[in-house]
């Protein structure tokens, strides 16, 4: 079986044909153009797909194409209600796409994609529940529950980045204060590099980063590695709010594995050992329950597109 996948996202959109065992074939892409109408973008984006599969030769073989898209989305219809980040509004992507492709065709939010990507061929396959984070500039995340996405009434649910940590605490992008977001976002662990080097202009942060405008999270493993208490500190708490999440999804839905994503997830073993080892302290809330590991993402950029075209694959 083979299927269309396609992430779209505020810079550019990917996509790539992917058959049933997680292969992916050769990849398309266009640029998003910002202030571009949302009908306009649709319809090159169609044009595109069809050229591509006329290409791969790939005519009467597909068996749909799905669609992973950020923002609020009606996926019975194929309708993105709102995007924040792409500027559309109540844009319905799969009529405008089936003028040109006549193929089924079906919309994910992004981070479910991905989620879903990895969980049947990435870092949680041969696993029936997986939790997947992505911690970037938000943090976006999606639930397989025995084998299934979980979507959540209209296809609204699985937010994982707006369960609250800390009651009253510092204000998330959602607009509620304490959102896991707000404190395990590679934004939140940047806000606290930077109170860190005000307080301290003897931080090792300072040297790695003169300009602390420009201080990233990486910048926090690096100081970490190299002895600095004031980014130990940081990246202590950092991981104190990270555990606590991730804690209270093992005692919710006691996943097989919870996989993270993101640019913070590429510290590796400075990420994941002192994780792992703070939630297998705090025994999932009580003792005598399954273990769960923390593991990194294993598809990189190609999670959404093969989570999106895995709609179709049972």
């Amino acid at each position: 079986m083979i299927a269309i996948g396609i992430d779209i996202g505020g810079m550019s959109i990917k996509g790539a044909a992917v058959d049933s065992n997680g292969r992916v074939y050769d990849k398309f892409s266009m640029p998003f153009v910002k202030g571009e109408p949302g009908e306009h973008t649709i319809e090159k984006l169609a044009e595109l797909v069809k050229e591509y599969i006329a290409s791969q030769h790939l005519e009467g073989k597909i068996a749909g194409i799905g669609i992973g898209c950020p923002g609020t989305l009606d996926v019975t219809n194929g309708i993105v209600e709102y995007s924040n980040n792409l500027d559309w509004n109540d844009l319905p992507v799969a009529k405008i796409m089936n003028e040109v492709l006549p193929y089924p065709i079906r919309l994910i939010n992004d981070a479910n994609a991905a989620a879903l990507g990895e969980a049947k061929f990435g870092a949680g396959k041969q696993n029936e529940t997986v939790i997947m984070l992505t911690l970037g500039t938000g943090v976006g995340g999606g639930i397989i529950i025995n084998g299934k996405l979980y979507e959540g009434n209209q296809g609204k649910g699985g937010e994982l980045g707006h369960i609250v940590v800390q009651v009253d605490g510092e204000q998330c992008s959602c607009g509620r204060k304490g959102c896991l977001e707000a404190y395990a976002s590679a934004t939140a662990l940047i806000r606290e590099a930077k109170k860190a080097m005000r307080l301290n202009k003897r931080s090792l942060l300072w040297k790695l980063s003169p300009d602390i405008e420009l201080v990233g999270g990486k910048v926090v493993f690096e100081a970490v590695s190299k002895g600095d208490k004031a980014a130990k500190e940081v990246l202590n708490n950092y991981i104190k709010y990270l555990g606590e999440g991730i804690l209270n999804y093992c005692n919710i839905f006691r996943p097989n594995v919870v996989v993270l994503s993101g640019g913070i997830a590429n510290a590796g073993e400075a990420l994941f050992d002192p994780l792992n080892k703070y939630i297998k302290e705090r025994f999932y809330g009580y003792q005598r329950t399954p273990e769960v590991k923390v593991v990194p993402a294993e598809l990189g950029y190609d999670s959404g597109k093969i989570g999106a075209a895995a709609l179709f694959f049972k």
